[in-house]
């Protein structure tokens, strides 16, 4: 019995080591194997054209944007470099990525050799284009009049520089505190011959930008010399005031490393960033980190493929010139084809934008947590990160969803932030830039990017606060608010940009209305879906356009194409289609299906100019969609919900072959913090979520063979499309598998996505109506409590001489119009409106829209006699 027990028991031995070396064996493969995507990354891209990046080295969200500075001036300049620039003026520790507006570039350090120089036309240098390198994390350039080699690389809050100096006994180092910004207020103190010290408060779009630094250097300098408007003051270690400088100089010393934290707190937070981040000077290990850092972020999505290979793409180009080379079918050696690898092309670009897409927020709390909130104060940061540069009207439309798909625990942060926002501040941000709330753009869409997080099951916050907080932001009286929840749209005569307001207000409330649903709030459902439909009162139905609301109408004269004062950054045409909330409401208003789809097609087809004052940002035109502005972003989609979605396919493939290329000029727009490049990331993967906060992903068109998502629950979700080699033409679906079934939808549920699985896309290049055809289309609608849509007022002006007549009309067929001419408020009592009025004495008009007993918002108009 004992031998048998012996047998048995190794039997049984060899059995659990043999499975437990097969879970190791399956684990080992399933294990991600990551990739040097570093590698495909170009940091170059957006630095021309309009397209507002930088180059420099800097972390995933990093607290230091560490690059070069060779534009002080001009919209071109906002990120304070240009890729057509050939002088740099020093290299700065803050940056940001695609903005608009110009700021930061804070704590310049310039070497230099020969006598100290402090006004910057004196020291900047010239620097050539061969000469440059950027690599994610990494930074390097030749500046010409010095021959000092530059390298620069970061931490999350250090900036790393490296100079190699020709042989000098002047080898200088300034440390510019008054560059480009105005200056509140500065100090700079030496600490010891290795380590300096300061502080600058500058004043631009932000107002009262903080920031501490302490530098550590390699080798000691010799001497050093402190300016106050450019003026040396002799045998000072510290010196105060609006323009102070300071010169460093080593005695011949080859190589020099200087590291800077930097702290929005204080030096002493600075230090402790420093020494925490960078405990040697070994530029090298730190570079190295840096690369690796980012080839974890870049690897949670995996791309392969994506076009011909090189030697399939110049045979097929050989086969088209020999058809095409007479008789004999030679081609001669000079018109034999030079064909690129557009795969590696692709995936530079997609890889870039990946890039770009984690350059911002940025993490704004020291090492120890604490960080300077919106109310001027310190406070310390319990078990998150606090964040700064939310670029919200940009990024809430593909940046955050993107965040949300693959970044779920900085997700959680940025929300954390927000409420600590709205607890030191007294708003949700709105455009928080470092410890100032600039206000900027319209709407609140800090709403949606909590909404959307928490439907997709990112709940470890305070919700209850959170709600709270979204409603008290569209409750203010403050940016038409008020005027907004008056009259169901806010008035031109009342508010610039007021139909785009109207449009993402009425977002921002339905995504109030998701919240509330999900949190059993009956009543506040009520309220807020009633009002993300307001946007059906700036909807003129005589012409389909979003139109401005004033006295009572439409502003006149009106053109489409016109960008004035009624729209932020864009035209009707651009707003037209803004009611993601609600698609199915908007092809109602429109006509149905077939009339929408040709709107949709005059949009992207139309030859007419942009007219009016068209600001820069409007670009990337392809008719009047312009993908260089971000309200434009969802609208290709569109035709997911009519009778031809080959027509998304067909834009979304040429919006990502025409609008993005690996040129410094290869963005149709301002990078805007990541959504220019979010955009291209999520459309390249074939899906795109058009209204965050529902979970639903439109399907387009996947632009690689294989595509791998790395969710952070350790599963993966794969999206193939084996047609995506076929050719760089445009390509249509042919059929679609989900989890190794047939799959007949033109949506993904955030569901199918979660726990891991795979996409399968087949495509090919001639549509495929058949196919399409039997899909079923997604919902976007607004069913519940429906409002009644305002009357409008169609007069010829506002002020006359002799008497007139008008005219009371409503988009509800099925309305009845009462109106007053005493200036009370009109009820079902009133006049019932039948045939127009004639209007001969100075009078108010009040009007209002009746259904089955529900009213619309008061209707107002006043016309003035004159002499």
């Amino acid at each position: 019995m004992s031998a048998i027990k012996f047998v048995l028991r190794n039997v049984l031995a060899f059995t659990l080591l043999f499975a437990t070396a097969s879970v190791a064996l399956a684990q080992k493969v399933e294990k991600k194997k990551e990739k040097d995507y570093a590698q495909l990354v170009d940091p170059f891209i957006g630095t021309g054209g309009h397209g507002h990046t930088y180059p420099g080295a800097v972390l995933p969200f990093g607290m230091v944007q560490l690059s070069p500075d060779t534009r002080l001036t001009g919209w071109d300049g906002c990120s304070g470099y240009h890729f057509t620039d050939t002088v740099v003026y020093g290299f700065s520790h803050t940056h940001l990525s695609g903005t608009g507006i110009a700021d930061y570039c804070d704590v310049l350090f310039m070497p230099t050799t020969g006598d100290p120089q402090f006004k910057n036309t004196d020291y900047r240098s010239g620097f050539k284009k061969k000469n440059e390198l950027a690599s994610p994390g990494y930074y390097k350039t030749l500046l010409d009049k010095y021959n000092i080699g530059v390298e620069l690389t970061a931490t999350t809050r250090v900036g790393v520089h490296r100079y190699n100096y020709p042989s000098t006994p002047k080898a200088n180092i300034i440390i510019d505190l008054q560059h480009r910004d105005m200056v509140i207020d500065s100090w700079i103190e030496v600490v010891n011959d290795h380590e300096v010290r300061g502080f600058r408060e500058s004043r631009s779009w932000a107002k009262g930008q903080r920031v501490y630094f302490y530098a550590k250097f390699s080798k000691p300098f010799k001497t050093y010399g402190i300016a106050s408007d450019d003026q040396l003051q002799k045998g000072q270690k510290k010196a105060e005031g609006k323009n102070i400088k300071m010169y460093l100089q080593f005695d011949n010393p080859g190589e020099v490393i200087s590291k800077v934290g930097i702290s929005a707190v204080s030096a002493e937070g600075a230090l402790k960033n420093l020494d925490a981040e960078v405990p040697d000077f070994d530029f090298k290990k730190t570079q190295k980190a840096a690369r690796a850092t980012w080839n974890a972020e870049l690897n949670k999505i995996q791309v392969e493929g994506g076009a011909p290979t090189v030697a399939q793409a110049t045979q097929a180009a050989q086969t088209e010139l020999k058809a095409s080379g007479g008789a004999n079918g030679r081609v001669p050696k000079e018109k034999r084809p030079v064909v690129p690898d557009y795969s590696h092309i692709k995936q530079t670009i997609f890889y870039t934008a990946l890039y770009h897409a984690m350059l911002a927020p940025n993490i704004y709390n020291d090492v120890d947590g604490q960080y300077l909130g919106l109310d001027q104060k310190v406070h310390t940061a319990q078990g998150f990160n606090y964040y700064t540069v939310f670029s919200l009207w940009d990024t809430f439309r593909a940046e955050n969803p993107l965040l949300t798909l693959i970044d779920r625990k900085r997700t959680s942060d940025f929300i954390k932030t927000f409420l600590a926002m709205y607890e030191q501040g007294g708003l949700l941000p709105i455009w928080p830039l470092a410890s100032t709330e600039t206000y900027c753009m319209i709407g609140n869409h800090s709403i949606p990017v909590i909404v959307d997080s928490y439907a997709k099951g990112i709940r470890d916050f305070d919700a209850a606060e959170a709600f709270t907080a979204m409603k008290a932001a569209v409750n203010r009286d403050q940016f038409g608010l008020d005027n907004y929840r008056k009259n169901g749209a806010v008035q031109a005569d009342s508010q610039p940009a007021s139909v785009s307001k109207t449009l993402e207000y009425a977002y921002d409330d339905w995504c109030i209305a998701q919240m509330a649903k999900m949190l059993d709030k009956t009543q506040d459902y009520t309220e807020y879906i009633q009002r993300a439909q307001y946007w059906k009162n700036v909807y003129n139905n005589q012409n389909g356009f979003m139109q401005a609301r004033i006295n009572g109408g439409w502003f006149a004269p009106f053109n489409p194409t016109d960008i004035n004062r009624n729209y932020t950054e864009g035209n009707s045409w651009q707003y037209s289609f803004l009611v993601p909330q609600d698609v199915d409401g908007l092809i109602t208003r429109m006509g149905g299906k077939q009339a929408f789809e040709a709107k949709l097609d005059e949009l992207f087809t139309t030859e007419s100019k942009l007219s009016g004052n068209a600001p820069p940002d409007v670009a990337g035109l392809i008719g009047q969609y312009a993908h260089g502005n971000e309200p434009s972003h969802h609208m290709a989609y569109l035709y997911n919900f009519t009778d031809s979605p080959d027509k998304t396919q067909f834009y979304i493939d040429r919006i990502l072959r025409e609008e993005y290329s690996e040129k410094p000029d290869g963005l149709a727009g301002n990078e805007d913090c990541g959504q220019m490049s979010a955009w291209y990331v999520m459309s390249s993967l074939g899906i795109y979520n058009i209204a965050p906060g529902q979970n639903q992903f439109m399907v387009g068109i996947p632009q690689f063979d294989k595509a791998t998502v790395y969710l952070e629950n350790g599963k993966k979700f794969v999206i193939t499309n084996p047609g995506a080699g076929i050719s760089r033409a445009n390509t249509y679906l042919q059929g679609m598998n989900l989890a190794k079934k047939s799959y007949n939808k033109l949506y993904l549920n955030y569901s199918d996505m979660a726990d891991g699985g795979e996409f399968e896309v087949f495509t090919g290049r001639l549509s495929n109506k058949l196919f399409l055809q039997d899909l079923e289309k997604p919902v976007s609608t607004i069913t519940d409590n429906p409002i009644v849509t305002n009357p409008y007022i169609i007069a010829p002006s506002k002020t006359f001489k002799q008497p007139f007549s008008i005219q009371i009309k409503s988009a509800d067929t099925d309305a009845k119009i009462y109106y007053t001419l005493d200036g009370s408020a009109p009820t079902a009592g009133s006049i019932l409106y039948s045939a127009p009025i004639i209007i001969s004495a100075s009078t108010t008009v009040k009007a209002v829209a009746i259904v089955n007993g529900k009213s619309s918002f008061v209707d107002e108009a006043s016309f003035v006699k004159g002499n």
